[in-house]
């Protein structure tokens, strides 16, 4: 069975890639980033300037031109179809206390603008620090604990606005 690449091309132009195309592709590697690319007796030089790993979005530069490219294979397109998006769980508006513990450092304040794995605190619990990290990017609206204080599992501790 071959594999189907559905590859969307600055958010208009839609193109079905399989996997043998790909394996086929005259391509050599110049660097991590760089390769030469040959098709139809035509000379390409392509650049990954920008990567999303986790959308599989990529910013490619192909003789000079910019393109926004997103790739998704078939999973991605049913989990689509389902009308689930990836991603949705990072919709957290508060933060909670995973465990009972002592906040030993508070890093953010009321109104900070942060993003996805920013260090919000530290809950020591059992003699070890635990560093509780940003599940998504957005504003503090409201920190409900005080450096020093002990607290309980299911805590409110951070809200997001």
């Amino acid at each position: 069975m071959t594999t189907i690449y559905k590859v969307n091309v600055n958010g208009s132009s839609e193109f079905d890639i399989t996997e043998d195309q790909v394996s086929s592709l005259d391509a050599i590697k110049i660097s991590n980033t760089k390769s030469h690319i040959l098709q139809d007796h035509s000379p390409f030089q392509t650049e990954i300037t920008a990567a999303n790993f986790n959308n599989k979005e990529y910013t490619v530069k192909v003789n000079n031109n910019t393109y926004t490219v997103a790739i998704s294979d078939a999973l991605d397109v049913l989990i689509k179809d389902m009308g689930f998006a990836v991603g949705a769980s990072k919709l957290v508006n508060s933060i909670k206390a995973p465990m009972p513990g002592l906040i030993l450092d508070i890093s953010v304040a009321v109104g900070d603008t942060i993003e996805e794995n920013h260090p919000l605190l530290i809950l020591e619990a059992m003699k070890m620090e635990n560093s509780i990290l940003s599940p998504r990017d957005g504003v503090i609206k409201s920190i409900a604990v005080t450096k020093g204080a002990a607290v309980e599992k299911g805590v409110l501790l951070i809200e997001f606005e």
